[in-house]
């Protein structure tokens, strides 16, 4: 699973793996547009059902610039995840420069009714002709 999906984080037993790929087809670097897809897996190993209401990214691109992404559920669903379920999405995101990074959390409400922040792992954009 690490080589599928190498960046995870784990909160209360909700597990988020994320793969990303840089899409030059969708790219313009001369017009100073790069894009990335990124491929999320939330896993539910608690007990208990889960449900995601909202979503909470902080984009950062090469320069510092911090981009604060807030808004109901992913895909437009609010997915709910029965134990020893996953949930997969895929999405994308622009930048004006061709390196940067993403994190973020999940809002997440357990069938008890608690509620928590699932984390989502720290990841890399990085354009491919940019040495890491």
């Amino acid at each position: 699973m690490k080589a599928l999906f190498p960046h995870t984080a784990q909160t209360r037993g909700v597990v988020v793996r994320v793969a990303v790929s840089f899409m030059p087809e969708q790219s313009e670097p001369a017009r100073g547009r790069w894009f990335w897809s990124y491929h999320i897996r939330i896993e539910n190993e608690g007990q208990q059902a889960v449900q995601l209401l909202t979503r909470h990214w902080l984009i950062t691109d090469g320069r510092g610039g911090k981009h604060d992404v807030r808004g109901e559920g992913v895909v437009g669903e609010q997915p709910v995840i029965e134990p020893g379920q996953s949930y997969d999405y895929v999405s994308g995101c622009p930048l004006q420069t061709p390196t940067g990074s993403m994190e973020g959390s999940y809002h997440m409400v357990a069938e008890d009714g608690s509620t928590f922040e699932a984390a989502i792992p720290r990841f890399p954009l990085i354009g491919p002709a940019v040495a890491i």
